[in-house]
């Protein structure tokens, strides 16, 4: 009886294809929601935050999503260290003057002309696609911990410790895959919680953070206040929610209702089955991609899938876990729905990479 190996199907997976359109969907239509009134404050327009959003993040970021997906994964492998050097010499031209600028005391922003950019974004993308080229040949715990070093050490210094966190889980689970002995787990993790401990010591703030986290009475109209802010904002969506729009949190009692707190204003305007909903939707995502990373056959498609569908999904789960009372709070984005246009540019390329990876599928 003959055998024949599984031919490789040339199509992009369709379960994900219709979970990627609804989370950009329902991405647009709550960013419509929550903008409308800040919008008209501030511009006398109710529709220029989401005409930004739509002109500088999704259109572009849907043109750069298709040519990914159509890119040979061979090319984006060879010019992997190109990709990684030019983010990586972009997070340093933001300590540069003229061109750098900071907010809330982060350096993190490049100003080119008329258009801003956060280069933390470009180089979740470019570190993803770097540590899948490199762990296909290569899975040596001293060169790993250099590379995530180096990466790590730009991120502090602007300081950005959410985006540190995010990217350390996802080298360590894309390391992981790549069947490295179970010692290296070990000391992975004693090396992250010693960094951890420095990174407290060096700024007591982040202590009182943590502090602040565990008993948000601490200080309520401080450190406290967000977290307090976004679970009245959650409890009195109810289960159906205000209605779209509705929303009273957003005018002046929570931070940040466009960027980090959007699922706050969301489930109060949808509900709890609104919530449940997005919730599942990650879920699902989370589930198809890694089921599709399963099925691949060749180790940097498989470890790149691993790491795009890792990075959305653990930023979902620190969003939302944060502003639930479950993780500290730490200013990282909900993908697809908090305003910026740079964040979504990188997730829609980052989507195109994952649906030409689910062509290579077995």
């Amino acid at each position: 009886m003959s055998y024949t190996m599984p031919r490789r199907t040339r199509k992009p997976d369709p379960a994900l294809i219709v979970i990627i359109l609804l989370l950009v969907f329902l991405g647009i239509l709550v960013l419509a929601s929550v903008s409308a009134s800040f919008s008209r404050a501030k511009t006398g327009s109710t529709l220029f935050f989401l005409n930004h959003q739509l002109l500088f993040g999704l259109l572009p970021g849907l043109i750069l999503g298709i040519i990914a997906y159509a890119l040979p994964l061979r090319f984006l492998k060879e010019k992997s260290p190109l990709l990684l050097l030019a983010s990586l010499a972009a997070m340093g031209a933001v300590f540069l003057p003229v061109i750098g600028g900071s907010s809330g005391g982060a350096a993190r922003w490049l100003f080119l002309g008329p258009f801003s950019f956060q280069p933390a974004e470009l180089l979740k993308l470019a570190f993803i696609i770097y540590l899948a080229a490199w762990l296909d040949k290569k899975s040596l715990l001293g060169p790993f911990a250099i590379i995530l070093g180096a990466v790590g050490f730009l991120l502090i210094a602007q300081p950005d410790i959410g985006t540190l966190i995010v990217l350390a889980a996802i080298a360590c689970i894309m390391y992981f895959s790549a069947k490295t002995p179970l010692w290296h787990i070990l000391a992975l993790g004693g090396t992250g919680i010693a960094a951890i401990l420095l990174l407290i010591k060096l700024a007591p703030y982040r202590l009182a953070r943590l502090q602040v986290f565990l008993d948000p009475s601490l200080d309520p109209l401080g450190s406290g206040y967000q977290i307090k802010q976004a679970l009245i904002s959650i409890g009195s969506g109810g289960l159906f929610g205000r209605g779209l729009g509705l929303s009273v949190q957003k005018f002046g009692f929570l931070p940040q209702p466009m960027s980090d707190s959007i699922f706050a204003v969301f489930s109060e305007e949808a509900g709890f089955i609104g919530a449940l909903f997005l919730v599942v939707l990650f879920l699902f995502f989370a589930l198809r991609g890694y089921a599709v990373a399963s099925r691949v056959e060749d180790n940097f498609p498989k470890l790149l899938a691993i790491g795009v569908v890792s990075w959305i999904s653990i930023q979902a789960f620190v969003n939302i876990g944060a502003l639930t009372g479950i993780l500290p709070l730490t200013g990282i984005p909900l993908p697809f729905l908090s305003y910026g246009g740079s964040a979504l540019v990188c997730e829609l390329i980052g989507m195109g990479l994952l649906l030409n990876v689910s062509k290579e599928r077995t």
